[in-house]
């Protein structure tokens, strides 16, 4: 954490703050050294927070963190890389959260492999006015993943939670 910064040093020292009548007072400028080093932290994050929420730029272990701004759960067995990449993408990949080409995304970046993804396009119309529809109007998506010791029941929450709630999902995990 950033407490633990060792020689951090406050940029806005409470000593020069003091009254002019404890500026020349050494046991005033002891007393108020000791919150600097307690401040420096704070004052070092304020002065960046920018940068910590910046996917790129914050440090390794705030990605958790800016990923539960998210709602996104970042797996503490990935590389930086791959959670930094997936906290970059959130933005677009929310505008478009529902469709497949965003789960094909998702689930690429969170298992590290290219899913197969089967749709049944779940559309139907006719060219005559109140005529039959052709085909089906069944909103169904299979979904294959290689995903070699994950677990299948948080690849079924990732797909369900990228995936329309009235279309039916049917998750398949090869093991590669």
């Amino acid at each position: 954490m950033r407490g633990l910064i060792k020689g951090l040093e406050s940029p806005h020292q409470l000593g020069h703050m003091l009254p002019g009548v404890l500026q020349d007072d050494e046991f005033a400028q002891r007393c108020v050294s000791g919150l600097d080093t307690v401040l420096a932290p704070v004052f070092s994050t304020l002065d960046n927070i920018d940068a910590y929420l910046d996917p790129q730029l914050t440090p390794a272990d705030f990605l958790p963190w800016l990923a539960g701004w998210h709602g996104v759960e970042v797996d503490a067995g990935w590389p930086e890389d791959r959670s930094r990449e997936l906290m970059s993408r959130l933005p677009e990949l929310q505008a478009r959260r529902g469709t497949i080409t965003t789960l094909r995304e998702v689930l690429r970046l969170h298992l590290g492999s290219e899913p197969e993804i089967i749709d049944s396009g779940g559309a139907a119309w006719s060219a005559v006015p109140g005529g039959d529809l052709p085909g089906s109007d069944a909103h169904e998506v299979t979904v294959r993943v290689k995903a070699k010791g994950h677990d299948r029941a948080r690849i079924e929450a990732l797909v369900a939670d990228h995936t329309p709630a009235h279309v039916v999902v049917h998750v398949e995990v090869v093991e590669s």
